[in-house]
């Protein structure tokens, strides 16, 4: 499968699933703009591997709609038309209930803001864009938790994802007719820097303990599935949630 002529920005993509899906659509020949905010470093190294293939690396702050927006137009003005947005960058946060509520809400906010209204502002300007150009696609990575629901820390993330998933849902019912099409992928428990303190919290046999495989699912599990949607092959399942979660939830 070639995806040589197309052009797609990835947020988060200097850590976890964001990294493993851009280096799998480098791979397979995809122009790629790589979002990062603390991951310079690493987003250049993936950028030097596939020297041979365009990318553009760019810095936004999440919590920071200003920057959001530039993100999203400075893809554009380096790389040309996107053709697929693929909405990962996220956090984790955890805010206990018996953190005091200041606290509480101050974690509640920023899990918010990061997962949720970014994602809201980067589907207006895709969708914007979108619509210019004879259409497009959105892939946000949801997550099990907006289905089976979170351990009580971590309200707010599955909150965020909840938001995501009705989001990609109402794009795909309304904008199909322009030429977009939006999908989610809803990981479980992934093996990632992000999730390794909640893992070590649990032990890994905890973790284990919840799936019908024998081993975690690690970020180069997802990856390919995102290839296949940039290709157009899945352009019918618009609308729908692909669960990447080794039968851990089903619903």
């Amino acid at each position: 499968m070639s995806l040589n002529g197309q052009h797609i920005l990835v947020t988060g993509a200097s850590r976890g699933i964001g990294y493993a899906i851009s280096e799998e659509l480098l791979s397979q020949g995809a122009q790629v703009s790589l979002h990062y905010n603390s991951g310079e470093g690493e987003v250049k190294s993936l950028a030097q591997k596939y020297s041979g293939t365009s990318t553009q690396l760019i810095p936004a702050d999440f919590l920071d709609m200003g920057t959001v927006r530039h993100l999203f137009q400075k893809a554009v003005n380096e790389g040309g038309p996107i053709d697929t947005l693929v909405l990962n960058a996220g956090v984790f946060l955890p805010h206990e209930p018996d953190l005091d509520t200041d606290s509480w809400w101050k974690i509640w906010k920023k899990t918010l803001t990061i997962n949720l209204d970014a994602c809201g502002m980067l589907t207006k300007l895709a969708l914007d864009h979108f619509m210019d150009n004879d259409g497009g696609r959105i892939i946000y990575i949801g997550s099990r938790a907006a289905f089976r629901g979170e351990t009580q820390e971590f309200l707010a993330y599955a909150a965020s994802k909840g938001g995501i998933t009705s989001l990609s849902r109402s794009v795909a019912r309304s904008f199909g007719k322009h030429g977009i099409k939006s999908f989610v992928i809803a990981p479980g428990m992934t093996r990632t820097q992000m999730a390794e303190p909640f893992i070590q919290d649990r032990g890994e046999d905890y973790v284990l303990g919840e799936l019908s495989l024998n081993r975690l699912t690690v970020p180069e599990d997802i990856a390919p599935l995102v290839a296949f949607i940039c290709s157009g092959k899945m352009d019918h399942a618009t609308g729908t949630t692909i669960d990447i979660n080794a039968g851990s939830y089903m619903h």
